[in-house]
């Protein structure tokens, strides 16, 4: 018979890697190996026992359909909602209290981490932690989503027509062979040194080095950019001045781009439709 201490250290070093079932019919075989007596001798080194170890003699017995089945149908714990059967109907009632459930709950607008909802759960008696609220959250179809912007509140009753005034005066102005232009300011830039977005290809461990803190340098200042599109060119026009986004900038802007490019495209025009968001420099209001 094998030697106690010996058979102790070997099933004690691979028992911790092997899954319930794989344990059983393990120890049913070290038994059978003994003989007579085998089963009390690995249920007294393991501590599991004896009905574990003759279940797993059974199923060695017996060809398996499934032989990465660990427990039997039924086994294991009990899922939450079989065991509480209010819980997600409380839940339900704590993630959407704008319809459902009590108007006043402090979980009604920004409050609706996994922890808050447990906390609150537990307050109405439900045994739960954050990481099973996730659980049940994904498991009714919650998930995890940024706002998306589509409500555009109250419109203008003349909304519509406005656009397709503008639709039509543009195709009237193209079918003449006359400048139909949209000219708007770009966000403005740091001048210098500093970090941008994106990413460029560079030889590995040597990137560009660029300032630590964005403070804009005084001696070169922003770029602001002004954007002109023609619309029947297809073309763009950029103005990049370091002052102020005001009337005067987008007005020289504009100017500049009738002298050089404007002009040659369209010698014989008299008429130029342009066409702005009426917002900072090219306000309605302002009255330069």
């Amino acid at each position: 018979m094998e030697d106690d201490s010996k058979l102790t250290e070997k099933l004690r070093s691979i028992l911790p890697y092997l899954n319930e079932r794989q344990q059983r019919l393990l120890l049913a075989a070290e038994a059978r190996s003994l003989g007579y007596g085998g089963v009390s001798q690995i249920a007294r080194i393991t501590g599991i026992s004896r009905p574990t170890i003759y279940r797993g003699l059974r199923e060695l017995d017996q060809e398996s359909e499934d032989l990465l089945v660990i427990r039997q149908s039924g086994g294991g714990r009990k899922r939450v909602e079989e065991v509480d059967s209010s819980i997600l109907e409380d839940l339900d009632q704590l993630i959407e209290p704008e319809t459902r459930g009590d108007p006043m709950s402090p979980l009604r607008w920004t409050c609706k981490s996994t922890r808050q909802l447990a906390t609150a759960l537990q307050a109405q008696g439900h045994r739960v932690s954050h990481q099973l609220v996730s659980e049940l959250l994904r498991s009714t179809g919650y998930s995890l989503q940024a706002n998306a912007k589509t409500l555009e509140g109250r419109q203008h009753p003349d909304r519509d027509a406005q656009f397709q005034y503008l639709s039509e005066q543009s195709k009237a102005f193209l079918k003449q062979g006359l400048p139909v232009v949209s000219m708007d300011a770009k966000k403005k830039e740091l001048v210098g040194e500093f970090k941008n977005a994106g990413r460029e290809w560079q030889l590995q461990t040597q990137p560009d080095k660029v300032n630590v803190h964005d403070f804009p340098d005084p001696n070169m200042g922003k770029a602001l950019p002004y954007g002109i599109y023609d619309v029947g060119q297809n073309t763009g026009w950029v103005s990049v001045g370091q002052d102020h986004d005001t009337a005067s900038f987008a007005v020289a802007s504009l100017s500049r781009w009738w002298q050089v490019v404007g002009a040659p495209s369209y010698p014989q025009a008299k008429r130029l439709l342009i066409s702005a968001d009426s917002g900072g420099s090219n306000g309605y209001r302002l009255r330069l």
